[in-house]
């Protein structure tokens, strides 16, 4: 053995001790070793017109695992994820698996492209969405091609460690198998997700209205969760050329919030508060789809049926250290939600051009019943009148639209689509209501391949808004003390918006891309003011949003840092809407206005090692509330860096540590006693607590 190979070796040895006793973060990779050929068939160049085509090949210095690790490393291209709106609607995530959109709601586009091991990538396509013909999409739009396989198994093992506060974690992961055969492909997958963020500590003060500290507080928190999760799915492709899909998950939730302070009072007596979050549910989806030949065209039909049902049990408790009543509040919930939709997609060629006929049908629901206890003067907790938090809400929505997609010249496509949405929201419970809504809905998308290298896309859309259902029950925020009254008057919101994009290949030196927006909102919602001092969410008239996204890949080795690549992502948004407290011209509360990302990684050439250092730079709104408004933030800046090595033992080491340069949690809150434009000042609140650095270890392999 060379002196060489034995260092390195040796060093890779030393990486996995280093990180073996770090616990594990519980997120899902696919695995495929990077010693197998991964050669393109004859047919990998037959691409989509005007797509840039990505071949394994071009990733090779990476070695990735997966075609998830491929796209992440895809110059001028970010991975959007589906909406999170009830119902399918057409196609919103900008990744589709062999010309297919993923209908999958509960394992999406990040956990399906994981699946996909990189030897069963042909070649990834980055094209404009308005020319593919698949309704809704627009911008820059992955299609990633797949080979068959006939039988692989990949596994992710993760942990995490933080010197204080949070609790190791050992049992994060997935472990999932693949087949494909003529007919036939199917994949099962376990996986473990593991939270154990949230957590901190440090020190707060609380100053009355003249500036005078009456309060010192040694904060404790910490979260703990797992989220295991079953799944499997399969397609079936028939003789005559019918495709069948079909796919089901099981899921259980445990997880525990809890956060202890030790309050010194300047004048009153010390106590020990003690709040305690606890939720447990599980949940299910099943879904299919079978697309076949009808008439002209291709028909596709869609069903998903998916349900939830989670218990939540807050407790706050004050403990004085002197001879005072403990004082104390309990809230617990029982929540179920469902969904069922039923969804048809026509498409078929006419008068030069691509059509596609939407139609489709989602039922959603929301039963809870929650009660409000307070800590009575012999220790036991006692029932509080709380109406407005148990009841239940169902959405009845059916949605149609016609879209309309042609070339207009070389290099120029456009999209038309134009329908409508008629809902009916119910509500049972305190002051039931039952209203109807008819809202237009469309798109126009302009896609424009200028020249080689520099594509611009511009979309003009009518969008209408999801509802939070839990908006219109009643609910409590034990740990800060706040309420929210129930609200069976909102209304979906419905928005102009318009967007822009720029993508231009920059050659040897990578490629950037640019996106303007802008969004004008009607029934924006926000908190509002009813009777009795109270506050819920309601709409307001309107509200306006702009702002830029920058994304760009740097290569480096025009100036002699071979295998090294520099990753930009800059993000400003000027946002403005009327407070319906003051009817001052204030912008959106509690909202990310600035972001700018960068990261550097370096692919020592001629060796499987890899490094990297990088931070994210976050700046936030203040939030408002018609009690007390303030910031609740974290970072400003978190810096991290990390290495890797891509083959121990046939499988990928990464080790990284996170918050190098000690990001902080932090508030400043100012609580008033009743709405804050006409209340006088109870206190003013102010943390700053400790993150800690985290350590992380991923191991990725296949068998």
């Amino acid at each position: 053995m060379k002196t060489g190979d034995f260092l390195q070796g040796a060093a890779a040895l030393a990486l996995l001790g280093a990180a073996s006793p770090a616990a594990a973060q519980g997120t899902v990779e696919d695995d495929v070793g990077t010693d197998k050929a991964i050669a393109p068939p004859p047919d990998a160049l037959d691409a989509t017109s005007g797509a840039r085509v990505f071949l394994p090949a071009d990733f090779a210095r990476f070695a990735p695992r997966n075609a998830l690790d491929m796209l992440e490393e895809t110059p001028g291209f970010t991975i959007r994820g589906e909406s999170e709106s009830r119902g399918l609607g057409q196609a919103s995530a900008n990744v589709l698996i062999d010309g297919e959109r993923i209908t999958n709601k509960s394992e999406g586009v990040f956990t399906q492209l994981r699946r996909i091991g990189t030897d069963r990538v042909v070649r990834i396509e980055i094209v404009e969405g308005a020319s593919l013909g698949v309704a809704g999409l627009s911008g820059q739009v992955a299609n990633v091609i797949t080979r068959p396989d006939p039988l692989s198994g990949r596994f992710t093992y993760r942990a995490n460690f933080r010197p204080k506060y949070a609790e190791p974690s050992f049992i994060g992961g997935e472990v999932s198998l693949s087949g494909a055969g003529e007919t036939l492909e199917w994949t099962v997958a376990l996986a473990n997700g593991v939270g154990r963020g949230a957590a901190g500590g440090g020190n707060a003060f609380i100053y009355d209205p003249d500036g005078t500290l009456v309060e010192r507080r040694d904060i404790r928190m910490q979260f703990v969760g797992d989220f295991p999760r079953i799944s499997g799915q399969g397609k079936w492709t028939s003789p005559g050329g019918t495709v069948v899909n079909a796919n089901a998950s099981y899921r259980r939730n445990y997880e525990n919030f809890r956060e202890d302070q030790f309050r010194d009072s300047v004048t009153g007596p010390d106590y020990l508060r003690d709040f305690d979050d606890r939720y447990r549910g599980w949940g299910y989806e099943l879904g299919g789809d079978v697309s076949f030949s009808l008439g002209p065209g291709d028909l596709k039909l869609i069903g998903l049926e998916s349900y939830s049902r989670n218990r939540n049990r807050s407790q706050s408790l004050d403990l004085y250290d002197d001879d005072s009543l403990d004082a104390g509040s309990l809230f617990t919930s029982l929540t179920e939600t469902g969904e069922r939709i039923g969804r048809a997609e026509y498409s078929w060629a006419m008068l030069g051009g691509d059509w596609q006929l939407d139609a489709e049908a989602a039922f959603n629901r929301l039963d809870q019943s929650a009660q409000l206890f307070e800590l009575g003067a012999n220790g036991e907790f006692v029932e509080l009148d709380f109406p407005g938090g148990t009841g239940g809400v169902t959405e009845d929505r059916y949605e149609m639209i016609l879209t309309h997609s042609r070339s207009l010249a070389s290099g120029l496509s456009l999209q038309i689509g134009a329908g409508g949405e008629y809902s009916t929201i119910a509500q049972t419970g305190a002051n039931g209501l039952t209203r109807s809504f008819w809202r237009p809905k469309g798109s126009v998308n302009l896609a424009w391949a200028v020249e080689d290298g520099l594509d611009i896309s511009l979309e003009a859309a009518r969008t209408v808004g999801q509802l939070s259902f839990g908006d219109f029950l009643a609910s409590v925020s034990l740990n800060q003390g706040q309420a929210n009254a129930g609200n069976v008057e909102l209304k979906p919101p419905q928005s102009w918006e318009i967007e822009a994009e720029a993508v231009k290949d920059l050659g040897e030196w990578g490629s950037t891309e640019l996106k303007v927006f802008a969004r004008f909102i009607e029934d924006y919602i926000e908190f509002i003011p009813v009777e009795g001092g109270l506050e819920t969410r309601g709409n307001i008239e309107s509200a306006r949003l702009f702002g830029l996204r920058w994304n760009s890949t740097f290569q480096l080795e025009p100036i002699g840092f071979t295998g090294a690549q520099l990753e930009v992502t800059l993000q400003i948004e000027e946002s403005e809407l009327t407070d319906p407290l003051t009817g001052v011209k204030r912008a959106f509360g509690g909202i990310e206005d600035r972001e700018l990302d960068m990261e550097l990684r370096h692919d020592i050439p001629g060796s499987d090692w890899a490094w990297g250092a990088g931070f994210e730079y976050n700046h936030e709104l203040d939030y408002y509330r018609l009690g007390e408004f303030g910031l609740n933030a974290e970072g400003p800046t978190y810096t991290y860096a990390f290495i890797e090595h891509k083959d121990v033992f046939g499988m990928t080491a990464n080790f990284s540590i996170f918050n190098l340069t000690d990001g902080r949690g932090m508030m400043d809150r100012y609580v008033y006693d009743g709405y804050r434009d006409r209340s006088p000042l109870l206190f003013r609140e102010t943390q700053d607590l400790s993150v800690q650095p985290i350590f992380n270890f991923r191991l990725t392999g296949d068998f």
